[in-house]
Parts: C-alpha cells; structure tokens; sequence
C-alpha cells in the first residue's frame, strides 16, 4: 500500500484554532484538514443543528413540485411514489410515500423488478400507472435521464416530478419538476445530497406549506441516515446534520421495520458503519433476491408482528444473496487468474450465468483484490448488463462515456456504474475500455492508496483523545476517521495470529518506553513475521475502544504496517 500523509497545516494556523477551541495542537490539525479553521464551523461541527439545514425552496423547481403535489391532492388524483430497487431508492420511496398518505390517502409506491425492467424510471412503470389511473409519478434517486420515458408518460397524460442526484445529461427530461442539486442552473448551497436526501428537501418543502416544522419531521431522519451511508456520499454539510440525527434515531426510536431489522441482528447502539454493513446490506438484499417492494413494505410497516415476518424474510434474502456472492466471486477471480498472462489496467469479466443481483457486490470484491477499475458483466434478457466499481481518485463514469459508441445504456457516479450492451459488442467494449482506462489513468492509482491525517506518538494518546475522536463521527467521505502513523513501535513479545489460519494479527506494541498498547489488524496475519523480529516497525492505524469484562481500553485497529 502507498501511505500518503496529508499536508500538515501551518503552525501558526494550528496554534490559532487551538487557542479559539481550547483544544491540543493534534485535535487542530484534524480539524484544519477538515477544513474546519473558526470557532464558528468547529461549532457546526460538534454540535450540528437542525436549524443548519438550507432552505428547500432554494433548490431549483422545488416551488413547481411543492404546488404541483398540492393541486394532486386538491383535485383528489392518484400520484404513485417511484424509485429505484437499491437501499437509496427503497429508503425515499419509504420516506415520500408515508409522509403524503399521513394527510392524503391516493398514494402508491412502485419499484421496478431488477431484473424484467431494470434500472430507473421502465415504460412498464409508467403503463402500470396508465392502467390504474395515476396522473402523477413522483421518481426518487433516478429519472434525470428517462428522456424518452417521461415522454412517454406525457403522451399519457402523466406529469413527473423528478427527485435525483446522478450528474444529468446535456438535455433534462420534460418533467413538471427536476430537483438535482447538480443541475447546471441549479444553486442550491449543497449539491453532494443522496436520492433519500432530495426526497427529505421535498417533504421539508411541503410540510413547511402546513406549518410544520423541521422537529415533526425528525422520525423520518432513519431512512435519510441509512441512504446517507449506503450510497457512500459525502458525510459533510448537510449530509453530516441529516446523518447525525438519523443516527439519533435509530438508537433511540427507530420505525418499526428498523426495530424489526436490529431485532434480527441483536445489535444494539448503532454507528454509522453499522448502518452501512448490517442494515443496509439487507434492505438491499430484497431487491438483490426477490423484489424491492419488499424492502419498500417492511420500511413502512406499522406492526411489530408484520414487521417480523418481513425482517425474517429479508434476513434470508440477506443470507441467500452472501452465499451466491461468495459463490460467483470465486469464479470471477479464478477467470481473472486465467487471463493473467498480460498486464491489464482494468479487469473485465463475464457469464452468462451469474445472477445480477450480486454482479455490483462481486465487482467490489474484485476491485479490493486487484485495485483495478472493474466491470462484471451478466445476461440480462437478450442484452449483457454489467456493474462497474472503480479505485479511488479514477472517474469510471468518466470511462465509460470514453465507450459510449458500443454501450445501449448506462449511469451512475464517479466510483460505481451500471451499464447495459449488446452481447455482440463486449469483446469490442472489453477492448476499448482497456484503452481508454490505460491512456487517462495514473499508474500509482492501481497501488492502494492510505490517506494518512498525521503521526502520532504513544505517549499522547489517551482516553480524552479518544472521547474528542469520537465527536468527529459520523464518519464518512469527506470526513473520515482518523488515521495515524506511529513510528519506532517494537512488538511487547506477545504477537500472534488469531482467527481462521491465523489470518489476523493481535499484538502489543510500546514507543519510546511507553506502552504498552494492543492492537488487531484484520487481514494482516501474513505481517507476523515483520512484529516478531524485535525490530522496530512503523504502522498505520485509527484509535478504537476495545471493551473486554466490562473493560474499556484503547487499541490500534491497525491498516498496515512497515
């Protein structure tokens, strides 16, 4: 792994924050980095507000959506809540349609089958809202490019309001209203919302009409927090006030579903990563396995016992969908192994076969194996869909549009994609895409890369640290945690590794005559041999509790070592 250290700020600029906050020199330095440099913003920081949140009507369209959706429920039309099958989608449909039908009772929800219609806005969508006469489709975390679709729904006599975050294209679709804060003409102050979060703007907007205020609409803040961490935007700004409440939320009053969800799990205070890798995982597991209305009928369950029985269901969705993960991702690198006699920039790989609910997952996994933008591809009807994913700091959408003369269809964001194509242009596709990313990528990008805050000694970590630390969450793009590097550590003489085969590493380490402090580094039971030489080592790590008996003591949650 490439360790990077990130640029240490002024000393001048460090002890000024550190003489407005009262805080140590270190504790300035994250914030500088965070670009955090007053009293004012530190403030924001620690002790965000509801009342930081902007202003709805400053996002462009929102006036015409707010009056549109009024008039739907004054003329007593039936409006159908739309969104796509992943947990951002599921979460803003949830949220849209139960804040309408609390006052209003002419409200569906709708989301496309992964696999008959696909990605976003599908004409099967729109001829279901035909045949039962619905005059409005409000779209959630999609339809900024269904052109044609929205066209088509005109053709009907059915208005859209679109609720998206993903970059438009050149032309915006006839819609009533286009909410995407990364619309050109858009100046709303936060653009990095998720789909969730858009739908959160639009319910802020309409309750505002009925003199509510942002307080009546905090139990909704669950489904915004969860959509926050799933879709891996930026946890700052906006993003961070919504995640932070949300979280609040789910530890002390979640809805039903939730409740029903951690019930199957047995967990009990949540953070972030939490919501990342055991709630989310399984709201995504119903669209993955069977269908996300799923997922969409449990996050808007009311009673406990109905909520059981769908968080059993979607427990083994969540179950089924790890084993065939794990199933196809060992073909995938056996096919990668194969193919192995060339040097290659990207990895590409495809059967027919695999199922493609789990292609996106696999193609996570294959780009943590070999840091290469990659591409799995399935048969999806009579075309091939794929899922990209890609290395930190290379725009694979940006790639993708490099190939767009042999792709039908594609979307998505700078790090993961979905595509679809013709199966007579994959090798063609598979060949330019090796092309295009070999000529625009910078080669250390294919060599992970640690972002490093600043070095730290032993001696200056201690429980006080951790409890400021621990503030900075929640943690995310943009706002990470913390992570340090310690030099001149030696091993106490107790390393070992621990787990299946040994494949972790646990040790205690002292510097200088301080210490000693444990550690674990999970995946790194291959560096032993680097602890138990008694040579001094350096290492890259973050600060975590570690609670055994009823005892609380600091450890490295190492990420490498040297």
């Amino acid at each position: 792994m490439r360790w990077t250290i990130k640029a240490k700020p002024t000393p001048q600029d460090i002890d000024a924050l550190s003489d407005a906050l009262n805080v140590n020199g270190l504790v300035a330095q994250l914030l500088l980095q965070r670009g955090i440099d007053t009293y004012e913003k530190a403030k924001k920081f620690f002790r965000p507000q509801l009342t930081d949140l902007h202003d709805p009507f400053s996002m462009k369209d929102m006036e015409v959506a707010v009056a549109r959706i009024e008039s739907a429920i004054a003329s007593n039309e039936n409006i159908l809540v739309y969104g796509d099958y992943d947990v951002d989608g599921t979460t803003s449909v949830a949220l849209v349609s139960s804040y309408l039908l609390k006052d209003y009772p002419n409200v569906a929800t709708y989301i496309p089958d992964r696999y008959t219609e696909g990605y976003g806005v599908s004409y099967q969508g729109i001829d279901f809202a035909d045949d039962n006469n619905f005059s409005l489709i409000i779209a959630l975390d999609c339809g900024v490019k269904a052109i044609d679709k929205v066209s088509y729904a005109k053709a009907k006599k059915i208005d859209f309001i679109i609720c998206d975050h993903h970059r438009p294209g050149a032309q915006l679709p006839d819609a009533i209203a286009v909410l995407d804060p990364k619309r050109e003409d858009c100046t709303y102050p936060y653009d990095e919302l998720c789909g969730c979060g858009v739908g959160f703007k639009l319910i802020q907007a309409l309750a505002s009409r009925k003199g509510r205020t942002i307080d009546d609409l905090i139990p909704y803040l669950d489904l915004v927090a969860t959509a926050i961490g799933a879709d891996i935007v930026p946890m700052t700004g906006e993003n961070r006030v919504l995640a932070y409440f949300g979280l609040q939320v789910i530890n002390t009053d979640p809805r039903i579903g939730f409740k029903a969800i951690i019930n199957e799990v047995k967990k009990t205070e949540l953070t972030i990563t939490d919501v990342v890798f055991i709630i989310a995982p399984r709201i995504n597991a119903a669209g993955r396995m069977e269908h996300g209305q799923h997922a969409v009928n449990l996050l808007t369950e009311t009673d406990m016992q109905q909520a059981r029985k769908f968080a059993h269901a979607i427990e083994k969705y969540n179950n089924d969908r790890r084993t065939l993960d794990q199933e196809i991702t060992k073909e995938a690198l056996a096919q990668i192994q194969d193919n192995k006699e060339e040097e290659r920039f990207t990895s590409v790989v495809y059967k027919a076969s695999w199922h493609k609910g789990v292609i996106g997952i696999v193609a996570s996994r294959l780009t943590d194996t070999y840091y290469r933008p990659t591409l799995v591809f399935t048969k999806s009807g009579e075309k091939l869909a794929a899922s990209a994913r890609s290395v930190k700091g290379f725009d694979v959408y940006n790639a993708l549009e490099g190939c767009a003369d042999c792709i039908e269809q594609f979307g998505g964001h700078k790090y993961a994609a979905g595509l679809t194509l013709l199966e007579n242009q994959y090798e063609t596709f598979k060949a330019q895409f090796e092309k295009v990313v070999s000529q625009t990528i910078d080669p250390a990008l294919l060599t992970p890369e640690i972002t490093v805050d600043t070095t730290i000694e032993i001696k200056d970590i201690n429980p006080k640290l951790m409890r400021i630390l621990k503030q900075f969450a929640p943690f995310g793009p943009g706002n990470m945690r913390p992570v340090f590097m310690a030099e001149g550590l030696t091993d106490t003489g107790y390393a070992k590794g621990v787990g299946q085969e040994g494949a972790h590493l646990k040790f205690a380490v002292t510097q200088h005559g301080y210490g000693p402090i444990g550690g674990i580094g999970f995946n790194l039971g291959d560096k032993l041999p680097l602890v138990t030489s008694r040579k001094p080592f350096d290492a890259v790590f973050s600060l975590d509790e570690n609670e055994w008996q009823g005892n609380i003591s600091l450890q490295f949650k190492l990420r490498d070592l040297r």
